[in-house]
């Protein structure tokens, strides 16, 4: 598993020249980083379109991703931003893979089994009802508009914050999150509907 990586990280002499530790640098170990943002590597990753699926192998990639690149981050203060462009490309790539698959197997939210001892505590929660809507609801948004609202309403971060971390103007972030909150009502009204007429 991805949280061994922590253990089995190289030491001091396992390079000539070795790249600054942490403690140089400011920046948390791997085992503390994998422990402080498992979750929000986790939900980003399933609210960028992730399939319950694949989450727990994209999760693995990003983490492996950030182990071998942890010594190259240089502002310890933006490093949930570093984290976050980690997991978007990871995710891109999970993506542009998926795509020379059939159109079913690019719906966002879909059907999986799993050996319930194989579960892990986020599949155990999306079993919820409640959590399978809202990632069948956030399927209705397009990707720049669903990105912005997962982190505003998911993560609780603020839009200045999403428009740095997305490196876009302030006023597209807040344009997008209007919209997106817009477009999220209006999904679950047509849900809401569905639901009293008793159709699917």
């Amino acid at each position: 598993m991805v949280a061994n990586l922590a253990e089995r990280a190289p030491g001091p002499s396992a390079q000539a020249n070795p790249e600054p530790s942490p403690l140089e640098t400011g920046v948390p170990s791997f085992a503390t980083v994998y422990k402080s943002y498992f979750h929000f590597v986790w939900s980003s990753a399933r609210g960028l379109g992730v399939s319950p699926g694949a989450i727990e192998d994209v999760v693995q990639e990003v983490f492996m991703t950030i182990h071998a690149r942890l010594h190259t981050v240089q502002q310890p203060d933006s490093l949930r931003s570093w984290i976050y462009g980690v997991v978007r490309r990871t995710v891109s790539g999970y993506r542009r893979s998926r795509a020379a698959k059939t159109a079913d197997a690019e719906v966002f939210f879909v059907e999986d089994s799993f050996e319930s001892s194989s579960l892990t505590p986020f599949q155990h929660i999306e079993q919820n009802d409640d959590m399978q809507l809202l990632f069948q609801l956030l399927s209705s948004l397009d990707d720049a508009k669903r990105e912005v609202f997962v982190l505003a309403e998911l993560e609780e971060m603020t839009v200045p914050e999403i428009a740095e971390m997305l490196e876009i103007p302030l006023n597209t972030a807040y344009s997008r999150l209007r919209t997106a909150r817009q477009l999220f009502e209006q999904a679950f009204a047509r849900h809401s509907a569905r639901e009293k007429r008793g159709t699917p």
